[in-house]
């Protein structure tokens, strides 16, 4: 260019992009100066316009379409304010960054006075230092929408976009050459840039602050030196930061190369310039002139990369006048964002490079979610209870087995081939041991004196071994004695009746597997003649006797699941029954009941069809006979039936439990011969049978209602009105399946007793209206010792069943059955070892599938699941070498389950991503650290990215591989961590709405807890010590109080630690 003034002295600088130091002072004793790049690029010669309002020739743009071109290309490619760069023949250097924390320059304050202009007479003053500066004002203002966002002016926006513009090369932008005078000492060089501060700070403070969040900038130089914990740092100029940090892994900004220092900073009043940037899809946000900080922490997590934790607080003195009077610089926020006085956070070299890792993983990808702030707490945990279980528990599971409120723990015990079920009463307290043992499989029961001593015995039908067991009661509530008789297969219900008018009470029973039904005629000593057979329909479920015809001789009614009928035996007297006789119901039906409900003296039945959702009511004629049945549409799964006047009007009326749809169906009589649906209660999943009776004593019948999935029961308080109260819950034996009542200690309370189908007892509650008691523990016998197992609904029958690997290379299916317990119903053999199994729906089908990892071989074996529980041929992944743990989740965001297998072997996860046609496709390997064993995901820097952590026990490190969210994640960075490291798992402990981790250490015999700020920031370890070295830990909510617990297995200690968390939900 062209010098117009020769004798004018040059002084030479240095300039860098973004605020790079200069390395002499701006001559400007002139108003004639050249500024000269220590380059061989031309050089720009332009005028400083002190204190002139010089305007601008409008038809200044001699190459207006060459330059625009230009001008777009260059700012849609790049946006170099984010990170401190230099051309290729310039040098950067870290003074200008060190002088923010060196040296004290005087307040941004003058710039207030000048009045507000449009942005060509703004920018008068630059007009002679900035190249070509009206060309850029008129693109920036021709960029600008008419209608800017935020309220904005035209000339407001667009002195945004001017910002944000790059000049054509060589000449220095207008970003550039402010902050470079924004970090002068002597302000009179920041005067030509008065007028334009005001209108750009204008506009800045009128958009609306970011909420508290964490940004980014990147610089290619070690700044480490000068950035110790503690030491407080003001930047005087815009700073350029970002919110998504994909670019810093670009070579044209910070790159993967050479040295490099991140700021990670917490800030409390940035603002997001994007919608009047002309980088308008980058996500960047300024920092205003005058940003005070503290240096929360530094480290050097891998080569030549250093990251320095800053956060921003409110300055003791001004910094920055606000640009007009009311202006808000800094927003109020409802609890203290920062400490008015200097702090060190303390870390040993252990602590910092974990930190070190998280904070590495939010570089590399962040963007804040913008959380609300909530209360959280700084020791989340109680100390572990320990509960004992089966010799060397290796591996766990969580699940809610019996109710979806109440957390259950299952446990393998290596040495004894068991798995033991540890029921959960949702008060984060877990069973304690007891058991009032029965037959095999019991599962129905009746009460009545059977050996006329005045005090109340059961009858107790155990389908699991074919007998019926009958217990003496003492009147105290317990029972003595028993005796047991041979009845048909599966006994499945039972009743007592006086078959024989002997005063006597005999019993009833029907057998599921052979259609039969056997009567058993009682003494007065409680003993019992041989049975009676009678052939009845397919596969009976429920009973009842009444007199239908009117005789005074008693008669039977037994419900058909199998072909959907109902058969009446009518009672010759003496304890024998006529031909039966047969009637349609609806689809399977599986209860039923006796009762007057048309007031016409004779007994009717009440069916309920689980198939089709109805109960269906058959009205006896004098005959004994049946009409044809009236149906009532009720909930889904209808499971049982009870009777009684519920609402005080002399009719009786029905209740009906339906377990898939967890809810009872009030039907009330209206007097005649018809009832109507008067109000659903919803209760808890699975209910399985109901009954109802007086048990508080109010002459007002009550509900009481058992959850066969679960270890409780419901009772239902009725107003005498129909209607009833909220049901009240109480702590019951293993999973009930049945259940009656009756006064069985005269205290003239009516008592409970329930049927625990799975191990083998029954429960007594006394006293029902304050009764409760602990539950049982239940174990399995396995053929082998088990090493590993997971939970889910198998066969789509809404309860939970269990996939179990046996050290023989064997998975073992147990489908939770409809007693409650589990059945073994398949196993799948393997020819090599097998070490972890996970479940989850990995073709979209609906229906669950297995994923298994293949030690020996390299792969992992896909079982497509059927919904019968079963499972198709194993489909093989090659995977690394000697694969061990994996998680599932939806890494790249198609809405199809992805694998991520750790291998031991190559010390590699590979990466598995779902495919439609293929399930999954071939796999993408990233090293970790060394015998990689325990690894978990989250997003652990709320950029809506799934995030890896592995745990390594050889080199003691834990390994971050941080989403990109296209399913690929960045190179792993590894961080070394205490001894022994074995299992990790993640959760909000603490209630921040952010992530944490806890990690196991088998040699140090404790579980640590990292808190996690939510930016990938975490703080000091939290150290729980157990007595016996730790091995998995589970995290679950035990005591339905919205906080995840702890759950840790030991085998030393042959047993569970639970760690109960005590964050105040606020």
């Amino acid at each position: 260019m062209e010098d117009h003034n020769e004798n004018v002295p040059i002084e030479s600088i240095k300039l860098a992009f973004d605020d790079q130091k200069i390395t002499d002072d701006l001559h400007i004793s002139s108003e004639k100066v050249q500024i000269q790049n220590n380059s061989e690029e031309n050089s720009d010669e332009q005028n400083l316009c002190l204190n002139k309002n010089k305007t601008f020739d409008q038809i200044q743009m001699l190459t207006v379409e060459n330059d625009i071109d230009t001008v777009l290309s260059n700012s849609q490619i790049t946006n170099p304010r984010i990170v401190e760069t230099a051309t290729e023949t310039q040098t950067l250097s870290s003074t200008s960054i060190i002088n923010d924390i060196k040296i004290k320059l005087s307040p941004i304050v003058d710039y207030a006075k000048e009045p507000l202009l449009p942005l060509s007479q703004a920018c008068a003053p630059l007009s002679c230092i900035l190249y070509n500066l009206s060309f850029y004002i008129q693109l920036s203002l021709m960029k600008t929408p008419e209608h800017p966002r935020n309220g904005l002016t035209v000339d407001e926006s667009a002195a945004i976009r001017l910002y944000t513009m790059e000049w054509k090369k060589p000449h220095r932008s207008l970003y550039s050459m402010l902050n470079f005078n924004l970090k002068k000492v002597d302000r009179i060089n920041l005067i030509p840039y008065h007028k334009y501060l005001k209108l750009f700070l204008t506009a800045l403070v009128k958009l609306p602050p970011e909420p508290p969040m964490t940004i980014w900038r990147g610089v290619p130089k070690n700044l480490s030196v000068d950035f110790s914990c503690g030491t407080q740092v003001t930047w005087w100029a815009f700073s350029s930061c970002t919110t998504k940090m994909t670019v810093l892994k670009n070579n044209m900004y910070l790159g993967n190369t050479g040295h490099r220092t991140l700021f990670s900073v917490e800030t409390i009043n940035a603002r997001a310039i994007r919608t009047h940037s002309q980088f308008n899809t980058e996500d960047e946000v300024l920092l205003l002139p005058g940003t005070h900080m503290l240096v929360q922490s530094q480290l050097n997590p891998a080569p030549d990369l250093y990251i320095i934790h800053l956060k921003q607080v409110v300055p003791d003195e001004i910094l920055l006048e606000p640009p007009f009077e009311g202006a808000v610089l800094y927003p109020k926020i409802p609890r203290p964002w920062y400490h008015t006085k200097r702090f060190i956070i303390l870390i040993s070299f252990f602590i910092s490079l974990i930190i070190g890792g998280i904070m590495l993983g939010s570089v590399l990808k962040t963007k804040s979610n913008h959380k609300s702030a909530v209360a959280s707490c700084n020791n989340p945990f109680l100390q572990s209870v320990l509960y004992k279980t089966g010799n060397s528990p290796r591996s766990a599971t969580l699940g809610y087995f019996r109710n979806p409120t109440k957390l259950d723990v299952v446990v393998t015990g290596h040495e004894d081939k068991s798995i033991s079920l540890i029921r959960g009463n949702g008060d984060g307290v877990l069973e304690t041991p007891g058991t009032n043992i029965v037959g095999e499989k019991p599962s129905s029961a009746t009460s009545g004196d059977f050996n006329n001593d005045g005090k109340m015995d059961l009858a107790v039908a155990n389908s699991g071994d074919n007998t019926i067991m009958i217990l003496f009661g003492n009147s105290d509530g317990a029972f003595e004695n028993s005796t047991n008789y041979m009845t048909g297969k599966m006994p499945i219900s039972l009743i007592s009746s006086d078959l024989n008018n002997d005063k006597k009470l005999d019993l009833i029973v029907a057998n599921y597997r052979d259609n039969t039904l056997n009567i058993f005629l009682g003494d007065k000593n409680g003993m019992f003649q041989v049975s009676i057979n009678y052939t009845v329909g397919k596969m009976p479920l429920s009973i009842t006797s009444a007199d239908f015809n009117n005789d005074g001789k008693m008669d039977l009614a037994v419900a058909n699941s199998g072909d959907n009928t109902i058969t009446i035996l009518h009672g010759n007297g003496i304890g024998t029954f006529k031909n039966s006789m047969n009637y349609m119901t609806g689809k399977m039906p599986i209860s039923l009941i006796s009762g007057d409900f048309n007031n016409d003296y004779r007994s009717d039945l009440a069916v309920i069809n689980y198939r089709d959702n109805t109960i269906s009511i058959f009205l006896s004629n004098k005959n004994g006979r049946f009409q044809t049945p009236i149906n009532y549409t009720v909930g889904n799964g209808p499971s049982c039936i009870a009777s009684g006047d519920f609402n005080s009007d002399g009719e009786l009326d029905l209740a009906v439990s339906n377990q898939n749809e967890n809810i009872i169906s009030m039907l009330l009589s209206n007097g005649s011969e018809t009832f109507q649906i008067s109000v659903n209660y919803t209760v808890r999943q699975s209910s399985r049978f109901i009954t109802s009776g007086d048990f508080n004593n109010d002459n007002k019948l009550d509900l009481v209602v058992v959850y066969y999935n679960d270890n409780t029961i419901n009772v239902l308080y009725g107003d005498g009105n129909g209607m009833f109260e909220n049901s009240i819950n109480f702590t019951i034996d293993r999973k009930a399946y049945f259940v009656i009542s009756d006064d069985f200690n005269n205290d003239k309370k009516l008592d409970l007793i329930i049927v625990n189908d799975e191990d083998k007892s029954i429960s007594i509650l006394l006293g029902v209206e304050n009764a409760t008691t602990f539950e049982i523990p239940m174990k399995y016998r396995l053929d082998n010792e088990g090493v590993a197992m997971t939970s889910d609904n198998f066969n789509n029958d809404n309860k939970m069943d269990l996939a179990v690997i046996t050290d023989d290379n064997i998975v073992s299916i147990l489908l939770a059955n409809e007693n409650g317990g589990f059945d073994n119903v398949n196993n799948y053999n393997f020819d090599t070892m097998l070490y972890s199994i996970i479940s989850s729906d990995f073709n979209n089908d609906n229906q669950i599938d297995l994923a298994i990892t293949k030690f020996h071989n390299s792969t992992v074996s896909i079982l497509l699941g059927n919904e019968n529980g079963a499972f198709e041929i194993p489909m093989n992944f090659m995977v690394g070498q000697r694969p061990t743990s994996m998680i599932s989740d939806d890494f790249n965001h198609d809405t199809k389950l992805d694998l991520i297998v750790i291998n031991v072997g190559s010390n590699t996860v590979s990466v598995l991503l779902g495919d439609e046609s293929e399930i999954f496709r071939t796999q993408i390997n990233y090293t970790v650290g060394t015998f990689p064993i325990s690894i978990t995901s989250g997003d652990f820097n709320n950029d809506n990215e799934l995030d890896v952590v592995v745990v390594s026990s050889d080199d003691q490190t834990i390994s971050i591989l941080y989403g990109i969210g296209n399913g690929a994640f960045y190179t792993s960075v590894n961080f070394i961590i205490s001894k022994g490291p074995y299992a990790i798992a993640s959760a909000d402990f603490n209630n921040d709405q952010h992530l944490d981790l806890v990690i196991t250490y088998r040699q140090a015999k404790c579980v640590s807890v990292l808190l996690g700020y939510g930016n990938g920031l975490f703080r000091t370890p939290i150290l729980y010590k157990t007595d016996a070295p730790p091995v998995l830990i589970l995290s679950g909510d035990l005591n339905n109080d919205k906080r995840p617990d702890l759950i840790v297995t030991s085998t030393g200690a042959e047993g569970l630690y639970v760690f109960l968390n005590v964050c105040q939900n606020e």
